[in-house]
């Protein structure tokens, strides 16, 4: 299945992250790409997609080969990969069921299996999949990522994207969390997927322990997607002083009357939830080294926050943050829960992290009743 043979490709999810990675995988012009857009399919068959990027440049009217309304739709073809960009959330949908035609017949009797290349946060989003799979006699061929890219979704078909795009690749070994080697195999599949990421413009790291780097990237989301969710305040709350030049002011900032506070009490919390999490990864069998989960990561990642937050510059959104503004579901069980989950099964205490996860069932609680 060499990068030059890859005929065709579907990607499951045209929001914000969808709309990036149909752009690379044309821009490879080694793939055929299907996009299947739900809600905002009238908007982008009409107009297409607008792409404000500072990486990619601006783009109008940008298609894929084909746009569909569904999956079902898709299903008349194989294709060598399926791409997740849809959000992870399986109280409201699973994953094997926005799949369902691609893993029940006659798909699967007409058509071989692909590869599912899951683009979505959180831990453990593969495994309804594997299992869904599984249950079909088929083996499974997972992809799992750990993806950095600054885009969000302005309207249903304008995205805007800053200059990161970095994608951390690795084969799904289920409850595999410590293998470090890849079989010639595997090593072959993300060999060819790399080929066409990367001659489509993303930064693509090849990791054999991609789920290392999976729990090593939640750790930011459990300490600061939590924050500005629950808070409702941006990251700079936390870590900028008040504007210095009076014709150049800027919201949210550390306000002088009670500094002191945050920096004693709000600062070491975060550092200590995230603490935690270095426990958990010891019982999954992570090292405390630069190769496993160093000690020290809790401290960097809130020093390389602080470095991101602290300049005036500064004007993001957690996506958690977003979704919670526009009372739309929340990553709050791929993100939480199954950190929670995983240390029940490991017997291990993480009351900071429980906290955060019952404060955010709440916010998730009252959103989805509005889609009852």
């Amino acid at each position: 299945m060499a990068a030059t043979k890859v005929q065709d490709v579907l990607l499951v999810g045209y929001g914000a992250v969808g709309a990036i990675y149909a752009l690379v995988l044309q821009r490879s012009g080694l793939v055929r790409v299907t996009a299947v857009a739900r809600s905002n399919y009238d908007a982008v068959q009409e107009h297409g997609f607008r792409i404000e990027s500072t990486k990619y440049g601006v783009i109008n009217g940008c298609r894929p080969d084909r746009i569909l309304r569904s999956v079902a739709a898709a299903a008349d073809r194989a294709y060598s990969y399926v791409f997740i960009a849809s959000k992870a959330i399986p109280e409201r949908v699973a994953t094997p069921a926005i799949l369902k035609p691609l893993i029940s017949a006659p798909y699967v009797d007409e058509y071989p299996q692909p590869t599912y290349v899951i683009l979505q946060n959180g831990l453990g989003v593969e495994t309804d999949l594997y299992h869904s799979i599984k249950d079909i006699g088929k083996e499974p061929s997972i992809v799992s990522t750990a993806l950095w890219v600054n885009t969000n979704l302005l309207q249903p078909n304008v995205a805007e994207h800053g200059n990161l795009n970095r994608l951390i690749i690795g084969v799904y070994r289920h409850n595999d969390f410590t293998t470090v080697t890849n079989t010639p195999t595997e090593a072959a599949l993300l060999e060819d997927l790399s080929a066409v990421l990367t001659a489509g413009g993303t930064d693509v790291i090849i990791a054999p322990d991609v789920q290392r780097h999976k729990f090593s990237k939640n750790f930011w989301n459990v300490a600061f997607s939590s924050f500005s969710t629950l808070t409702r305040y941006r990251l700079p709350a936390l870590f900028r002083e008040p504007p210095s030049d009076p014709s150049k002011p800027y919201t949210p900032y550390v306000s002088p009357t009670t500094a002191h506070l945050i920096k004693e009490y709000t600062i070491p919390a975060i550092r200590a939830t995230l603490a935690e999490l270095v426990v958990l990864a010891r019982a999954l069998g992570y090292p405390d080294s630069r190769d496993g989960i160093p000690s020290t990561l809790p401290d960097e990642v809130i020093e390389n926050t602080r470095k991101l937050h602290v300049g005036p510059e500064s004007f993001h959104k957690p996506s958690m943050m977003i979704d919670a503004e526009k009372d739309q579901p929340i990553e709050v069980e791929v993100i939480f829960g199954a950190v929670v989950r995983l240390a029940q099964e490991r017997g291990v205490s993480l009351p900071r992290v429980e906290m955060l996860y019952a404060l955010l069932l709440v916010i998730q609680n009252q959103i989805l009743g509005k889609f009852e």
